[in-house]
């Protein structure tokens, strides 16, 4: 059995440098000079360099997911009940559902607009999931993941399903059935939740297949009750199958994401095709693409367990992931801010309503290679703030402290 008392190291550095690689695309939001001219992965378009800064990134929310179920499993191996771990489940998902829709939407548009209730991303989704996961973890453990891995695997049938959202004044307001379907599985809509002129949401994290990664991620924590030799080996297996099974079913190009890869002008923009998955929803091409590797590399974590600054730094992160994920949407959009008024740049359109969002000034951003400086700068003032919280709740065990 696997020690109960101890954080599990490999999951906390996996979680820290998904987490310190997601500051990267959000330091890119703010401070790219094309951030919001055109998709980085949009292949008429990118370059290389973008379209990989773009693209690492995918790798962060279904890790980032998928762990927050790992770890409620790991709270139940622990010695928590499940009537407890319910309880807890409900109140921290409604806990992350009122962030997303205060301090986060302040922290990304720096406007405290009272109308506009969030965009409903990746906190809203994990704490919808968890509402989920409260009733589910009452079922056996074979159950959740046959629920979890079908929900993951035949989402992608309802692809061709979609409605109207709102589209502005004067234009229909979604009746109730599209209103839900935008929250299940359609992504970048909108609207309205009771009439016109009522508080409005933007659906960037609709929750298919979310909880199901939530919920395979829980009956996956269940690998940590095994020997670090069975474990490892599982570990290899699982994340193994998944990568190859991403590669196979990429290739047959008939199912599992709603856009086909297409031969492009060069081999490696070809590839950049091939690894191009849809992330809103998330395909299952993109969850196996993201998921096997993050598996994969939890097997070599475990298997070079020694620790070491680099190691360290990471993994101070993996243990306050919440605190985290709330500073450094500050923390991007503040150095966006000092740069721009450094440097004589529009910085209006960094504090706009998000019911203003529109086309950008021109003269904003910068080139990429100010991108990463920011992002390292940024990484580098979070971490003693990090490394403090972590300290605080290693020593204490106040209530309050499980749900930052």
């Amino acid at each position: 059995m696997a020690e109960k008392s101890r954080r599990i190291d490999s999951i906390d550095l996996l979680r820290g440098i998904v987490m310190v690689i997601m500051m990267l695309d959000h330091t890119r939001d703010f401070v790219h000079n094309a951030a919001r001219d055109f998709n980085p992965t949009d292949l008429s378009r990118t370059n290389i360099a973008l379209f990989f800064t773009r693209w690492i990134t995918h790798f962060c929310a279904p890790a980032f997911v998928f762990l927050a179920g790992t770890s409620v499993y790991l709270q139940f191996a622990r010695g928590k009940s499940k009537t407890e771990l319910s309880r807890f489940l409900v109140t921290r998902g409604l806990w992350l559902i009122v962030l997303e829709m205060t301090v986060i939407k302040f922290a990304i548009s720096f406007n405290p607009e009272i109308r506009f209730l969030g965009f409903f991303q990746v906190i809203w989704a994990i704490g919808v999931s968890m509402i989920v996961l409260a009733a589910l973890i009452h079922l056996p453990k074979t159950a959740i993941a046959v629920f979890g891995l079908l929900m993951i695997a035949l989402h992608n049938l309802t692809d061709g399903i979609r409605v109207t959202g709102w589209r502005g004044p004067g234009t229909p307001v979604p009746g109730v059935g599209a209103k839900l379907w935008i929250l299940l599985h359609q992504a970048f809509d909108g609207f309205p939740v009771f009439g016109e002129h009522s508080p409005l949401v933007l659906v960037l994290y609709p929750l298919i297949p979310w909880i199901g990664v939530m919920a395979v991620g829980y009956v996956f924590g269940a690998l940590y009750q095994f020997d670090a030799a069975r474990r490892r080996r599982l570990l290899l297996i699982i994340g193994g199958s998944a990568t190859l099974l991403f590669i196979i079913i990429r290739a047959i190009n008939r199912y599992g994401d709603p856009f086909v890869w297409e031969q492009q002008k060069s081999f490696v923009f070809t590839v950049l095709s091939f690894i191009n998955t849809s992330k809103y929803p998330p395909s299952l091409l993109f969850l196996l693409m993201t998921l096997g590797p993050a598996i994969l590399f939890l097997a070599l974590a475990e298997s070079r367990s020694r620790g070491g600054p680099v190691r360290n730094f990471f993994v101070t992160f993996g243990r306050v992931p919440l605190f985290f994920y709330i500073l450094q949407w500050f923390t991007a959009h503040g150095i966006a801010l000092v740069l721009h008024i450094a440097l004589g740049k529009p910085t209006g359109w960094l504090w706009e309503s998000p019911l203003n969002f529109g086309p950008p000034p021109q003269g904003i951003g910068f080139n990429l290679g100010v991108v990463y400086l920011s992002w390292i700068a940024g990484v580098l003032i979070l971490y003693p703030l990090c490394r403090w919280f972590a300290g605080v709740k290693q020593r204490r065990r106040d209530w309050w402290l499980s749900y930052l």
